[in-house]
């Protein structure tokens, strides 16, 4: 089981599974990207206060996966680990960070590379292997290495970092802290998803 759980997180983490005709046939506009609470379920639908305030009717499609976010440490950043760095540019081209995700040895080479993201303004999103890690004066600095190049992140002290382990659906229940990176709008209005990020004792930062 837990096997299986790991394969659907791999498949779809970061919305980055390919959409079947059946979902391309149904979505009705651009996947949407929901931060938000749930308050309330009813039967297979999550009613979910967006973070913008919007009020959001969300249904797991088929075979959808649930992973859990917990609380990590820069402790558990290493040589070698596989991580996603929410960051903010900085002059000298090095990225400050804003979030870490401690992504499981089953998912390495998701979401490779670095892009542009929406946490904030200018943020970005890199992903890639802890290539050295150095102490810093508050903090950490680490060097990422991906396909097309390598940044240098400072994660300062206090910054949230969270790792990815196989969650359940029993999660999705009314005031837990919920993250969908790409759901498709239904024909009645409500958004299916096909991965949800849920916080188990720590919100999703992304």
């Amino acid at each position: 089981m837990l096997k299986h759980c790991l394969r659907l997180l791999t498949a779809t983490t970061l919305g980055l599974a390919p959409l079947t005709a059946g979902s391309w046939a149904l979505a009705q506009d651009a996947p949407v990207r929901i931060r938000g609470t749930i308050e309330k379920v009813e039967g297979d639908t999550y009613l979910v206060k967006a973070r913008d305030g919007a009020e959001l009717k969300l249904k797991l499609a088929p075979n959808a996966a649930v992973v859990a976010l917990v609380p990590a440490t820069a402790a558990d950043i290493k040589q070698g680990s596989y991580i996603g760095v929410a960051g903010m540019p900085q002059a000298d081209g090095s990225q400050k960070a804003l979030e870490v995700h401690i992504f499981p040895e089953s998912m390495r080479g998701v979401g490779d590379g670095h892009r542009g993201w929406d946490l904030q303004p200018s943020s970005t999103m890199t992903n890639g292997s802890v290539e050295a890690t150095a102490a810093a004066s508050d903090g950490q600095t680490v060097t990422l290495k991906y396909k097309d190049g390598e940044k240098k992140i400072a994660i300062a002290a206090g910054i949230p970092i969270v790792l990815y382990v196989p969650g359940e659906v029993a999660e999705l229940k009314p005031g837990a802290k919920i993250f969908v990176s790409a759901a498709n709008k239904q024909p009645d209005g409500s958004l299916q998803a096909g991965r949800v990020n849920v916080g188990r004792g720590a919100a999703p930062p992304m």
